[in-house]
């Protein structure tokens, strides 16, 4: 890698993290005078790696005093609001998706975004001088070619040492005509692609009766929000005019010159690198079908849908305050708005806005996130441990669980989006999100985790500040979602048949078509509901019902070996930390129940030499336990955790994951970053650095609280 970065660094002590409008965070770049009058907090600095200037703490000498010293570190984190901001990235095909969008709309792009996006990627560059899918991932073309486009959109010289490996990786690879669908689409968007080798995403989609089995409204919804914009752009055949820029690029990304390229050849032409998730032959076939659709169709059929999704596009943008789902959908409506509303109208100036929330500065430059955040979640978590370690009945602790409660409070979506069955969005009326409550999405888990430590605190003594009409509203979302076979799925219902996984055509992720079933979000909603009951008779047969169908679905989930997949994170031992709660809750304990015996020495038997546990994002993709080059504090704090909701008797496992988590303890009570800890799709993995807080200092208390460490 090069020595420096291709535009410099900026200046880390000038940057802001300023939060607001219930859980909003967006940085800024400060002039020297307003960095004068805006003090950095320790939660900047934190995240920018500076220097804290936190006391050291006295050595912790039980596993209570550990979880304590933690927590006096981790209090410097909780926002000015009362949630935990934090990094929400990993993947590396969002920061292309903000820059292609930014320069396609001709959005100026701040000095110091680029500055920062430069640095962010030459600190992320794989040794052979390529990116991948994500930041542990090997160089694919997909990372490769579209990063490669965002250095050179933002400034950096083809000749800086940094273009010239990366071009040559990329070459190596057989150049920019073998990118997935999703880079052939940025790239034509560009303008450094021709829209012929883009497989057809037909808006006239939007047109079919929502009874079809293959209507998009079926997808699981992340897939639909994507593919709805993309309909619109691509029956646009929108792409950026040419400039000297542009046309440097479709000489540097391709081995052969441009103009001598067989376009509609290149359609399924995918480097075998990238592809995790093949074409189907069914899939192949749809795709020929429509292709000669796409040489014959019918012109006011295709306005029709191009008008149609346009109109669920204007429909998500309202729903979300210009949010979007994700920064994937976001980017594709922010073209799609600039196209038809224009650079001066009032949406386009509201989606404008709201990049910078998607932008996430940290000590290796700036990156673009998952989501808006993980506000809820991460909140959520940290709240449940101090109740569950006893911690929060502490007098220390009371500030930090009231301000928690009260941003949980804000955070809980009061009623239905503005389009609600008009936009085909499941009811939110009750639920909490993954991020804010402006982005306004209801996730089962969400919900569930909202739920459950907003009962725990205020069962612990704290204001009753969300009243039982609004529990009761969270237990109703809650009710209405689980799927026939006893499961939760993340944001729906499964509305779709799975042969429409046959026609997935994103290739780089797997099982994206639709809704499934998941032991982490079926455990979520059945432990919420089993606390509430406790507190509550509202409904009491239609949860016990709920309940045994859930118990039923993790039961039958559960592999031969014992052990749980876990598709939101990294990935047996967090699958099996939510399993066993849900089945110790239920009654089912290592003692009693030979299913959670088995889950107990599957954890067991990956225990590693040190007494800690790792896993590998590649135990992701391969679907079976992949054991990391060493043990990582957050993979044994939740097979502590697990191990402990078992009641699993042989305590000397238990401990040594303690002594563990104990001796990774920094002197100032944190612990360092290891590796990535959360996934999606399989194969794309994602950060949830404030995971190294909430589970150690969950797993610590818990074994201090249930364990005799005399």
């Amino acid at each position: 890698m090069p020595q420096t970065p291709p535009l410099g660094t900026t200046d880390l002590t000038r940057w802001r993290l300023r939060v607001s409008d219930g859980g909003r965070h967006v940085w800024h770049y400060l002039s020297e005078a307003e960095a004068r009058e805006w003090p950095q907090t320790r939660e900047d600095r934190y995240w920018l790696g500076l220097d804290m200037d936190v006391p050291d703490l006295p050595r912790a000498k039980t596993p209570l005093e550990a979880a304590e010293n933690g927590m006096r570190f981790y209090k410097h984190l909780q926002s000015s609001d009362g949630h935990f901001a934090g990094e929400y990235g990993g993947p590396l095909f969002l920061l292309p998706g903000l820059v292609i969008g930014m320069y396609v709309t001709q959005t100026p792009i701040p000095e110091e975004w680029r500055i920062e996006i430069a640095r962010y990627l030459w600190n992320r560059v794989n040794a052979d001088g390529g990116w991948g899918l994500h930041i542990e991932g090997q160089s694919t073309v997909f990372g490769t070619a579209l990063n490669y486009v965002v250095l050179r959109l933002v400034g950096v010289d083809p000749n800086d040492p940094l273009m010239v490996k990366a071009r040559a990786r990329l070459h190596q690879l057989g150049g920019a005509t073998g990118a997935p669908s999703w880079g052939k689409f940025w790239l034509a968007l560009l303008g450094v692609y021709d829209w012929e080798g883009v497989n057809p995403v037909p808006p006239e989609l939007w047109l079919l009766p929502d009874w079809v089995p293959i209507h998009p409204w079926r997808w699981w919804v992340h897939t639909r929000m994507v593919y709805l914009p993309m309909g619109f752009l691509y029956g646009k055949r929108f792409a950026a005019p040419l400039d000297d820029l542009t046309r440097a690029l479709r000489k540097e990304l391709y081995v052969e010159p441009y103009e001598s390229i067989n376009w509609p050849k290149q359609r399924n032409n995918v480097a075998q690198v990238d592809v995790y998730a093949p074409h189907t032959r069914m899939l192949d076939a749809v795709f020929a079908l429509v292709g000669r659709y796409e040489q014959y169709h019918v012109r006011w059929i295709r306005e029709a849908g191009i008008r149609r999704a346009y109109e669920l596009i204007v429909k998500e943008d309202e729903n979300t305050g210009h949010q979007c789902l994700g920064p994937v959908n976001k980017m594709l409506n922010y073209v799609s708005r600039w196209i038809v509303d224009g650079p001066d109208s009032r949406a386009f100036a509201l989606h404008r806005e709201k990049l910078r929330d998607f932008c996430w500065m940290s000590g290796e430059g700036l990156m673009m996130t998952g989501t808006n955040g993980s506000q809820l979640w991460d909140t959520s978590f940290i709240m449940q441990a101090l109740v569950d370690s006893g911690m929060a009945a502490s007098p220390e602790w009371k500030s930090v669980c009231t301000a928690g409660l009260e941003w949980l409070d804000e955070c809980q979506i009061r009623e239905n989006p503005r389009f609600y069955r008009s936009a085909y969005r499941f009811s939110t009326r009750g639920a909490w999100p993954f991020s804010t409550r402006e982005q306004g999405y209801t996730v089962s888990d969400c919900t569930a985790e909202g739920l459950k430590a907003v009962v725990m605190l205020q069962e612990n003594g704290l204001d009753r500040r969300v009243n039982r009409r609004r529990l009761r509203d969270a237990v109703d979302l809650l009710l209405t979602m689980q799927n026939p076979g006893g499961g939760f799925a993340s944001y729906e219902t499964i509305n779709g048949p799975e042969l429409l996984e046959a026609l997935n055509p994103a290739e780089v992720f797997g099982r994206i078509m639709i809704e499934y079933a998941y032991p982490e979000c079926t455990t979520s909603v059945v432990t919420a509901l089993q606390l509430f009951r406790r507190y509550d008779d509202y409904r009491a047969a239609d949860i016990e019902r709920t309940v045994k169908g859930a118990i039923k679905y993790i039961l039958d989930a559960q592999r031969p070996d014992g052990s749980w997949f876990g598709s939101w994170a990294i990935c047996f031992t967090y699958a099996a930390m939510f399993a066993l709660e849900s089945l110790s809750l239920a009654g089912y304990t290592y003692e009693n129940n030979s299913r959670v015996r088995r889950a107990c020495d599957f954890l067991v038997s990956k225990q590693q030499a040190d007494g800690g546990w790792g896993e590998s994002y590649r135990a992701c993709e391969l679907c079976e336990y992949v054991q990391a080059d060493k043990s990582q504090v957050v993979n044994t704090a939740w097979a502590v955790i697990a191990l402990l909701h078992a009641h699993y008797p042989k305590h000397e496992h238990i401990k040594r994951g303690v002594a563990l988590i104990m001796q990774r303890q920094r002197d100032d009570g944190s612990w360092a970053q290891e590796q990535i800890e959360g996934i999606f799709n399989h194969n794309c993995a994602i950060s949830y650095p404030n995971y190294k807080f909430s589970f150690t200092i969950w797993a610590l208390g818990k074994a201090a609280r249930e364990l005799d460490w005399s």
